[in-house]
């Protein structure tokens, strides 16, 4: 799974939080891992109890992940969630060119 945070969705999570540019990005590359996490945990039926316990974390902490909650929630915990349904992160960097974000 290819993770890419580009500017234009960034800065409109940024405008919209009201948020340093850093924050957006985080919150970015937080909902598309938690959307792909949410996505297995459908297809294999999944609970919240299994999950929290292949993840080693609370069941209320699960829960709060996947209702869409990126407040207080680290990216260390959310990339445990990815490791427990069976997937693994991929995180591409690209140079800016002229100071615009070109995807590949």
């Amino acid at each position: 799974m290819a993770i890419l945070a580009n500017s234009r969705v960034q800065e409109e999570v940024t405008k919209k939080l009201g948020i340093p540019a850093s924050r957006g990005i985080e919150a970015v590359i937080k909902a598309k891992l938690i959307a792909a996490v949410t996505k297995e945990v459908e297809a294999k039926s999944i609970t919240h109890a299994e999950l929290a316990k292949r993840a080693n974390l609370p069941r209320s902490a699960v829960t709060g992940i996947l209702s869409g909650s990126l407040q207080k929630i680290t990216i260390d915990r959310v990339l445990r969630l990815v490791e427990a349904v069976g997937l693994v992160a991929e995180i591409k960097l690209h140079r800016l060119h002229n100071g615009s974000f070109r995807e590949p």
